[in-house]
């Protein structure tokens, strides 16, 4: 049945994935007018899964990356799935951020009713991913092998924070600051005129009545800061010559306001008393570390003795003792255990293919290493179980993979880059799987993403790569093709609304290539697939390649030169 490009109606996002690409330049940017009447040639192409050779190919799977939700809801991106590929991989929800809840409970309902639409819809699904730095519930993760909080044995209780009983004409004793502006007069009263008669007590003349407050004040500064939630007490003998009342502001640093209130307004008469106030830190005085005392509005002298301030401490005597390497590698192990029992319980009765390790290598300085979170500022949603277990934690992972699932589970190892003109990365992840079956697991097969950019990736790099993968004995699947375009001599990738007709073209070509490349380098018994990753052209709100021309079909589910080219690399 032959199927007009103009009415195909539907297109799964664009996932939210990355990858790099070699800096080989391709030289073949033409120019001709653009013109539809130029793609009614496409026209004459039937549904993609008609041009596989299944029975040449019996193990090949075409597929393509969806969205769960779109592909559950059945909507028209998922009848053009469902009319032109036979397998699906989730960009997204089958992974351990979309998986996995703070608790460390697996929340697999919604990957239950993916499963069972893929069956229906008599879709084979590749499980992806269940080991990787990325999309990962790291809240949960470091929550894991946080501190241990020692509690201590002593009562709750106020600790001090600030306290100064102004005996010193050093305004600056023992974590203890205050300070004052230049209409606030400081002295100190003779020895006995301290409250009770004991000791000395500081003095602040305010010499007339201010046009504001705050033109005369006096300010104590804590050694931290507080925060929201904190519970303070504030305790201070004053008097006044005269009666006074003087409010309070919550400032960063002296001078710095941030609120009008922090400990309430104060009333002075001539005769001593204690001023309390308890209060708890409210999200407008987070962050402050300084109360200042507006003064301005009454001509007197103050006087301040005694004055503290202290914080609420419910667990006296408790700190928090880090966990050891040892500790931490044991823990990190069993949330592993957990997340791939848990996934492969739920998934094992249809799901017979894994992405078990997912970008394992590194990118820099040395791709034949494994990658690592140290030294790097992590995203909320990264995290390195390879810091945690080392160099076995892939090992792991398959032994995992292959004890939870399906004994005739076929299980990969995936990762992108490995098109590079100088095969680095390519031959650092075929010696990294050497290692894991070195260690007694078995790899089934090896997964190349392929996100590809025409004007960089080259064919001699994308044949090297497939030469040395086929050489493995492995089943060899690219997981992720994409293509991007970038001219020769520019130093960001074009946007779907300035490609030519021309450059689509070339694109179409390049495809076709790819794919031939694939059929005539990996021998029949190692071809496990083609997933095209991104059906549409992406979004310019995606951070996937945003706004490029990477799908085989357009915006307006049309489908473009690219399909033609996929289609014919698929012919023989």
């Amino acid at each position: 049945m032959k199927c007009k490009f103009k009415l195909v109606l539907a297109v799964f996002s664009v996932f939210l994935l990355a990858s790099c690409a070699d800096n080989a330049k391709l030289d073949f940017f033409t120019q001709e007018p653009d013109s539809l009447a130029q793609l009614e040639y496409l026209n004459s192409y039937k549904v993609l899964k008609s041009y596989v050779d299944t029975i040449t190919n019996p193990n090949f799977k075409l597929g393509a990356g969806v969205s769960l939700s779109d592909f559950s809801a059945k909507n028209a991106a998922y009848r053009l799935v469902q009319s032109n590929f036979k397998e699906v991989t989730a960009g997204y929800e089958m992974k351990h951020g979309a998986v996995v809840q703070n608790d460390g409970t697996l929340a697999v309902d919604n990957v239950t009713a993916f499963l069972k639409n893929a069956k229906s819809s008599g879709l084979s699904v590749f499980g992806h991913t269940l080991c990787w730095h990325s999309n990962q519930n790291a809240t949960y993760l470091k929550s894991v092998i946080a501190p241990t909080v020692v509690t201590g044995s002593a009562p709750p209780r106020y600790d001090v924070l600030w306290s100064q009983d102004f005996e010193t004409d050093n305004n600056s004793t023992s974590g203890s600051v205050y300070s004052w502006n230049s209409n606030a007069v400081k002295s100190f009263t003779a020895a006995g005129g301290g409250k009770g008669g004991v000791g000395r007590a500081l003095t602040i003349t305010n010499a007339t009545v201010r046009t504001n407050d705050w033109d005369c004040q006096i300010f104590f500064t804590f050694p931290k800061a507080v925060h929201t939630g904190d519970k303070l007490r504030f305790t201070m003998d004053i008097k006044s010559d005269v009666n006074a009342s003087y409010p309070t502001q919550a400032h960063t640093a002296p001078g710095a306001y941030k609120f009008w209130n922090f400990f309430g307004t104060l009333s002075s008469t001539p005769t001593w008393n204690t001023y309390v106030n308890e209060m708890t830190v409210t999200s407008d005085q987070d962050g402050c570390n300084t109360i200042a005392f507006n003064l301005g509005k009454t001509a007197t002298t103050f006087y301040f003795d005694n004055a503290k301030v202290e914080i609420w401490n419910p667990n006296p005597g408790s700190y928090t003792v880090e966990k050891t390497s040892d500790e931490k590698k044991a823990l990190i192990d069993k949330a592993l255990d957990s997340w791939i029992s848990g996934m492969l319980g739920a998934t094992k009765n249809y799901v017979n293919a894994w992405d078990v390790v997912n970008e394992p290598m590194s990118d820099w300085p040395d791709p034949t290493q494994l990658k690592t979170g140290v030294g790097k500022t992590l995203a909320a949603d990264e995290f390195y179980w390879q810091d945690y277990l080392g160099k076995d934690y892939a090992v792991r992972a398959f032994e995992l993979a292959r004890k939870y699932g399906n004994p005739t589970d076929k299980l990969f190892i995936n990762d992108y880059g490995l098109e590079g003109d100088d095969q680095a990365k390519c031959k650092g992840l075929i010696a990294y799987i050497q290692y894991i079956e070195s260690k007694g697991q078995k790899v089934d097969g090896i997964g190349t993403q392929m996100h590809v950019t025409l004007g960089q990736t080259t064919m001699t790099g994308i044949r090297a790569m497939l030469t040395n993968l086929a050489a493995t004995g492995k089943l060899i699947k690219i997981s992720e093709l994409d293509m991007g375009i970038r001219p020769t001599g520019s130093t960001a990738n074009l946007k779907t609304a300035n490609v030519t007709l021309a450059q689509m073209k070339q694109m179409a070509d390049f495809y076709k290539q790819i794919v031939k490349a694939y059929f005539e380098i990996i021998p029949v018994a190692q071809r496990y697939g083609i997933t095209q990753w991104s059906t549409t052209d992406s979004p310019t709100s995606s951070s996937w390649r945003p706004g490029e021309p990477i799908g085989l079909w357009d915006a307006n589910f049309s489908r473009k030169p690219a399909y033609g080219g996929f289609a014919d690399g698929l012919q023989k």
